[in-house]
């Protein structure tokens, strides 16, 4: 089993969420800003050497819907064939991403992922999501 390495790590500015200067920002944008410069930390790394991106996001809806790690990933210049996936698992979801990828890299799946986490509490408040009992 090969072990596996964070390379680098980045992450946006924090602000206040209904008052901030990044109140309006999509997290779309956000994330891709992150996968940019996280690539772009690594000397000599080329941006079709990424294998995959893992984003978790604890509320996928909305702005945050659908493929984010998806949208972030092409906004953020990565190839097209670079593959994205949205992982969900509420607080735990950016470690929960962090983990699958090092998972992936371990046992011999992906050479280089990139993996973290988004939320938007501007534009997602937690207090807005709504929980539907199956």
């Amino acid at each position: 089993m090969s072990d596996a390495y964070i390379l680098s790590a980045v992450r946006t500015p924090i602000g206040k969420a209904k008052k901030g200067t990044l109140k309006d920002t999509r997290p779309d944008e956000l994330a891709a800003l992150v996968i940019k410069e996280a690539v772009a930390r690594v000397v000599g790394l080329e941006p079709a050497c990424v294998d995959d991106v893992v984003i978790g996001c604890a509320a996928p809806e909305a702005e945050q819907g659908l493929n984010i790690a998806r949208m972030a990933s092409l906004q953020s210049g990565l190839p097209d064939e670079v593959s994205a996936m949205t992982i969900n698992r509420f607080c735990a979801s950016g470690l929960e991403a962090v983990n699958y990828a090092a998972s992936r890299i371990r046992v011999g799946e992906a050479n280089l992922v990139v993996a973290g986490g988004v939320e938007s509490m501007s534009m997602i408040p937690m207090g807005d999501i709504t929980f539907h009992p199956i």
